[in-house]
C-alpha cells in the first residue's frame, strides 16, 4: 500500500488527484506518539530513578533535558537533509538511532551498578533520533496534501493529537511499566521505535521530487530570504512554540514531584492523575485541528484567547499545589489552552512556507519546541525549591508579553501575501 493513488481523469499532463491512505496517516502519526512516549513516559518515573540510581532532582531532570538538547542541536540539519534527500531517507535511520538509544539506557540500568552516564548517552542518541523523525513529519504532511489547506490542517491536527495523546498516555504507561522494573520504560521505547520503523517503511510513499535538489549555497540563500521576508511572524511562531512547551514540561515535572511529596500519591495512581490535564490537552488539540481548516483569522483568534487563559492559569499552579482538586482544575485549564495552541502553530507554519524550504523552516520551529522541553524540568528543579510562586508569576507575565507579540506580528494579510 502507498500513500498515493493517482487517478487520471483526462486532464492536462502532470495533473493528478491524490488520496492519502488511512495507513499512511497512522504511520505518520506513530512517530510523534512514540517520540513523545520516549520522553514524557519517563516523567513519572524520575522520582523512582532518583532513589534507584542515587541522583539528585536536577540530575534526574537531565534525563529529560539531554534528550531534548540533543534533538535541538540536530534538528536544523535533519530538516535541511530531508528537503534535499527526501523525508523517509532521514526518518528511518533516525528511528533506528532512537531504538539503539533505548537499548543502551535500558541495558545500562539493568546491568550496571552506576548506570547514570550511560543512561544519558542513550538518551542523547534517542534525542538525535527524535531530531530526524518527529520534526520531518510536519513538512511531509505538507508535501502529501500540497496546496489543500483544509486537508493539511486536518491531518496536522491528527498528528498533533497523536503527539498530545502520547503525552496523556505516557504517565499511565510509564507508571505501569515501572511497576514491574523501573528501567523497563527504556526498553519499551526501543520496541515502539521498531513498530514505527515497520509502519513508515511499508505504508509511507512520499511524492516524487521535481527536478534536481538545490545546491547548499542556493538553498541557504533561499532560506535566508524566507526568514527575512517572513521573519516577523515566523520568529513569533518559534518563540510561542518554545514558551508553551517550557510551561507544559515545567508544570508536568513539578506535578510529578508534588503528587508524591505532598499528596503521597505513587505509582499507577499517580500516572492516572498526571494524565488528566494531558487527556484534556489531547482532546482539544484534535478538535481544534479539525475545525480550523486553514482559516488564518480563526487561528489568530485562538492564539490570542489561549494565551490569555495560559497566562492567568499558570500563575495559580503554585498557590493551589497543596489542594489536589484545585491543582487538577488549574492544570487542566492550562492543558486545555496549550492543547488548542499546538495544532494552530503547526498549521500556520506548514501551510505558509514553500515546499523547498518547508523541512528546514519547520525544523527551526521543532527545535524551538524541543528547547522548551529541555529547559522546563531543570529550570523547575531549581525554581521549586525557593522561588515557586515567583517562577509561575514570571511565566504568566511572559505569556502576556507573548500575547502582545502575537497581536503585533501574526497579521493575516502579511502571512497570506
Amino acid at each position: 500500500m502507498s500513500c498515493h493513488k493517482n487517478i487520471k481523469r483526462g486532464v492536462h499532463v502532470g495533473k493528478q488527484a491524490e488520496k492519502v491512505s488511512i495507513w499512511c496517516v497512522v504511520s505518520m502519526a506513530s512517530i510523534p506518539l512514540i517520540m513523545t512516549l520516549g520522553n514524557s513516559m519517563l516523567i513519572p518515573v524520575l522520582p523512582i530513578m532518583e532513589k534507584k540510581v542515587g541522583i539528585s532532582p536536577f540530575q534526574s531532570s537531565m534525563i529529560i533535558t539531554s534528550y531534548s538538547v540533543a534533538a535541538v542541536l540536530l534538528i536544523p540539519l535533519a530538516g535541511y537533509l530531508s528537503d534535499r534527500l527526501g523525508r523517509k531517507k532521514i526518518i528511518l535511520p533516525s528511528l533506528i538511532l532512537a531504538l539503539i538509544g533505548g537499548l543502551i539506557a535500558g541495558f545500562a540500568s539493568w546491568k550496571m551498578a552506576d548506570p547514570y552516564a550511560w543512561i544519558i548517552i542513550g538518551r542523547i542518541l534517542q534525542g538525535f533520533g527524535s531530531a530526524g523523525a518527529m520534526p520531518v513529519i510536519l513538512p511531509l504532511v505538507g508535501d502529501l496534501y500540497k496546496d489543500n489547506a483544509e486537508k493539511t490542517s486536518a491531518c496536522l491536527g491528527t498528528i498533533e493529537t497523536s503527539n498530545t495523546f502520547g503525552k496523556a498516555l505516557s504517565p499511565i504507561l510509564g507508571s505501569i511499566l515501572a511497576a514491574f522494573l523501573w528501567f523497563v520504560p527504556f526498553f519499551a521505547i526501543s520496541v515502539f521505535s521498531l513498530i514505527s520503523i515497520a509502519l513508515i517503511f511499508f505504508f509511507v510513499k512520499e511524492p516524487e521530487k521535481q527536478g534536481k535538489p538545490k545546491k547548499f549555497k542556493e538553498f541557504l540563500n533561499n532560506t535566508k530570504k524566507t526568514l527575512k521576508k517572513e521573519g516577523k511572524w515566523l520568529f513569533t511562531v518559534f518563540l510561542l512554540g518554545f514558551y508553551v512547551f517550557l510551561v507544559l514540561f515545567s508544570v508536568l515535572f513539578y506535578l510529578s514531584d508534588i503528587l508524591e511529596k505532598v499528596h503521597q500519591i505513587f505509582d499507577i495512581k499517580k500516572g492516572f492523575i498526571l494524565a488528566i490535564p494531558l487527556f484534556l490537552l489531547c482532546i482539544v488539540a484534535f478538535t481544534v485541528g479539525r475545525k480550523i481548516k486553514g482559516n488564518l483569522p480563526t487561528m489568530r483568534k485562538i492564539l490570542i484567547v489561549c494565551l490569555i487563559i495560559t497566562s492567568i492559569s499558570v500563575v495559580f499552579v503554585g498557590f493551589v499545589s497543596k489542594q489536589l482538586i484545585l491543582l487538577l482544575v488549574v492544570t487542566s485549564i492550562l492543558g486545555t489552552s496549550i492543547g488548542a495552541v499546538m495544532p494552530v502553530l503547526d498549521a500556520i507554519i506548514t501551510e505558509n512556507i514553500k515546499k523547498e524550504e518547508r523541512g528546514t523552516i519547520t525544523s527551526f520551529y521543532s527545535a524551538a519546541r524541543f528547547a522548551g522541553v529541555a529547559a522546563g524540568p531543570p529550570l523547575m528543579s531549581i525554581v521549586m525549591a525557593k522561588f515557586l510562586n515567583g517562577g509561575y508569576i514570571t511565566a504568566g507575565v511572559l505569556g502576556l508579553i507573548m500575547l502582545f507579540v502575537v497581536m503585533k506580528f501574526i497579521q493575516v494579510k502579511e502571512i497570506e501575501n
